[in-house]
């Protein structure tokens, strides 16, 4: 049977585009490909139409590929797109794809698309005149007055203080633009003084297309909630009506909000799923999401947040057409608790669409028909962890589950506990958003044995980073258990996660590493500024220089330099993360470069394309790694073809030196010849992991996109390469 030509929409002209990207990504990683055939679309700022190449749809950032989609993507003119896909969904996120104005354009082009149609788009993004169909529906939402963007302009803050009076408004009071989505230009203000400064900026959160000029709108100030905050998924069933899912609570941030770091950076904000209330109190949430999605006339989805006063009041806050669809976003996280999977809910998503188009006839294929029959490998899949990094762990580890194909694995994601104890989790749990809410979770009696775990599995995936994850000891255990598992062995993971022990041995072999030295706290204690100085001198390093952990990651505890005023504080926050000892080392001033590689042996390594890191300072922040839209990387480096095959040939060099298998990422500076110590252009290393993150817009995932190798195809030699490192053979999960 025919598939269905499945567009799936992200990018766009709002400030969430680059959370847009992760939404469509998640979903074309998910689409079930059985039934449908996925065509990712890009819409570009200016308003520009492109089918989207693989390649890009891994990266973390728009820009990390903006300026090559003219030459390397498909152009769509609108009016063609219906030559290009049957149907389309729209995973672009607040104005300009939630507003009506997407929905409005597919619609006259006659092409069918996903969820809300044109009014409730509109009405679903304009917060002030929602109220009016809310209240009229008996549906209670904050009391709040509207200041126009002239007020605003204007500076009319005597005539806006009245109002506020007039309408038994007193502070603290929460300010948000008119149109804006994820909690863009929402603050929380508890003075006059602050009122007017705020305004301005939420009155200024508007378009990024590149010839629009800043335009001030119409912001609400409402009254702050006192109570329980939730959010919670509504789907629209076959008859029309709406169920909502278990809503979630989301633990009140000290800022009063739910903003946008703790949305999208993983680990920040804390949720509880189920929230933690009475079932009466959870079923009256359910009514008021399913009353509020029905009163404003959504259609297939809802994700409606609110508040649960003391006295059990619901408020509802904010009503939204679309949710996000980043892996661990809400929608998923409730979809899990209902036994869904991210496939399971997408097919529901689709299949209600589509039926009300008249196109559910044209497929109907059970994807699991063909491999019942199939004996399939059975991975154990480890993440969490007592490390600094155990949150990228948790992201790394549900995408591994997450992408590993149910048709050639049996998965089972294992916690590991913060006393090193291993537990199952189910979809739900794997759906949390953060180790402790899944640590909380768990049922201590329903622990796994490390020596059982030949028993239970062919092979073992390493979702673990730092610590006793990356460092030889899970290697170690699992090679004392004779069980297969992904990347180096216990040697080459004991070294490279130590980053002085690894400098001393790459300078062995005549690879350029920055000078550095390792030196106790207790000894920095003692220092004074001649001392340190002369130490400093001893080991050829000099000011600015780096002071970071000589066995952490992630940016954890690292510190630029400048001068002695500035080292009490460095060495602070290598104590704040509890450790001993502080490497110093020398700053390298060149291009930042992170560069993957894979294989098991020297004649079969393969270098992937350098990534070039773009930092807005001077040490790459974890946010800039992690949070959506934060961090941009440029793959392939923007470096000269010269320098291209310079770097392919030292990282294959410290690949080999290392002894690594399996696969690696190695972080390292590119130097012109007047930037290097020697007067020669140079790569100087930096960083070999051992067990990279995997999370869903990694680096390495971009690299091996560029030579044509999807990350589920990536994911699937990690592990072959895994199982030939230690059996010395591949192992076909038919003939286990």
């Amino acid at each position: 049977m025919k598939k269905l030509k499945i567009g799936v929409l992200m990018g766009g002209r709002s400030r969430e585009c680059d959370v847009s990207l992760s939404s469509g990504r998640t979903f074309c990683d998910h689409l079930d490909a059985v039934r449908f055939e996925c065509v990712p679309l890009f819409l570009t700022t200016d308003g520009l139409l492109y089918q989207l190449p693989y390649r890009f749809l891994h990266r973390g950032k728009i820009s990390d590929f903006f300026d090559r989609l003219a030459g390397e993507a498909t152009r769509i003119a609108w009016d063609d797109l219906k030559n290009y896909v049957d149907f389309v969904y729209i995973a672009l996120h607040g104005r300009y794809g939630e507003d009506g104005r997407m929905q409005a354009l597919l619609t006259v082009l006659g092409i069918p698309y996903g969820c809300s149609k044109v009014w409730a788009s509109a009405i679903g993004m304009d917060k002030h005149r929602q109220k009016a169909f809310l209240h009229n529906a008996g549906i209670i939402t904050p009391r709040s007055i509207l200041v126009s963007a002239s007020q605003i302009k204007n500076g009319s803050l005597d005539a806006i203080i009245q109002e506020l009076a007039n309408n038994n408004l007193a502070f603290p009071l929460v300010i948000k633009p008119r149109y804006e989505g994820s909690s863009l230009g929402v603050c929380v203000v508890d003075t006059e003084s602050e009122l007017l400064p705020s305004l301005l900026q939420a009155a200024s959160c508007g378009s990024l297309r590149p010839d629009s000029t800043i335009k001030l709108e119409d912001v609400l100030i409402e009254e702050y909630i006192n109570g329980m905050e939730f959010s919670c998924i509504a789907l629209e069933r076959e008859d029309g009506s709406f169920e909502s899912f278990i809503p979630t609570e989301i633990e009140r941030a000290k800022d009063g909000f739910f903003d946008y770091t703790q949305k999208y950076m993983p680990g920040r904000a804390k949720k509880h799923t189920p929230a933690r209330c009475s079932s009466e109190t959870i079923g009256k949430m359910q009514q008021a999401v399913a009353q509020t999605a029905y009163a404003l006339g959504f259609a297939t989805l809802a994700r409606v947040d609110g508040f649960v006063r003391e006295n059990g009041e619901i408020v509802i806050i904010d009503p939204n057409t679309l949710s996000g669809m980043t892996p661990s976003s809400f929608v998923f996280l409730q979809a899990a608790h209902a036994g869904l999977s991210h496939t399971m809910l997408i097919n529901h998503l689709l299949d209600i669409d589509l039926k009300r188009y008249g196109m559910i006839e044209k497929i109907g294929i059970n994807q699991n028909e063909n491999n019942s029959k199939i004996k399939r490998m059975r991975v154990g899949v480890l993440l969490g962890g007592r490390s600094h990094e155990r949150e990228i762990s948790l992201e790394s580890g549900r995408n591994i589950v997450y992408k590993l194909s149910p048709a050639s694995y049996d998965v089972t994601p294992l916690f590991l506990s913060q006393d090193l104890k291993l537990y199952p989790i189910n979809q739900a749990q794997l759906a949390l958003n953060s180790t402790e809410e899944i640590a909380e979770s768990i049922e201590k009696s329903k622990g796994v044995a490390w020596n059982d775990l030949s028993k239970l599995f062919d092979f073992i995936f390493i979702g673990l980073h730092g610590g006793e994850g990356e460092n030889g000891t899970i290697q170690g255990l699992l090679e004392e258990f004779d069980i297969p598992y992904n990347g180096s062995s216990i040697a080459t993971s004991a070294l490279c996660m130590n980053k002085y022990a690894t400098n001393e041995f790459l300078r062995s072999v005549n690879i350029d590493v920055p000078k550095s030295v390792l030196v106790s706290l207790d000894t920095c204690a003692n220092f004074d500024q001649d001392t340190f100085e002369k130490l400093l001198a001893d080991n050829g390093i000099r000011y600015p220089f780096i002071v970071k952990p000589h066995d952490d990651g992630c940016s954890m505890g690292v510190s630029k330099v400048s001068s002695w005023d500035n080292f009490p504080r460095a060495i602070a926050n290598i104590c704040a993360i509890g450790k001993q000892t502080v490497m110093i080392e020398e700053f390298i001033d060149g291009i930042e470069l992170t560069v993957g590689a894979f294989g098991n042996t020297a004649d079969e390594v393969i270098v992937l394309p350098a990534s070039q890191v773009v930092s807005g300072c001077d040490i790459l922040s974890i946010e800039e790694k992690f949070l959506i839209g934060a961090g941009e990387n440029q793959t392939p480096a923007r470096v000269p073809a010269h320098v291209h095959a310079l770097i392919q040939h030292v990282i294959k060099q410290v690949y080999i030196a290392l002894d690594c298998s399996g696969y690696a990422r190695i972080d390292c500076f590119y130097q012109t010849a007047q930037q290097s110590s020697t007067g020669i252009e140079r790569i100087v290393i930096i960083e070999p992991n051992t067990l990279p993150g995997l999370t869903p817009a990694t680096c390495i995932f971009h690299q091996a996109a560029e030579i044509g190798i999807s990350p589920m195809q990536f994911l699937d030699t990690i592990i072959k390469l895994g199982v030939i490192y230690h059996r010395g053979e591949s192992i076909s999960p038919v003939d286990k």
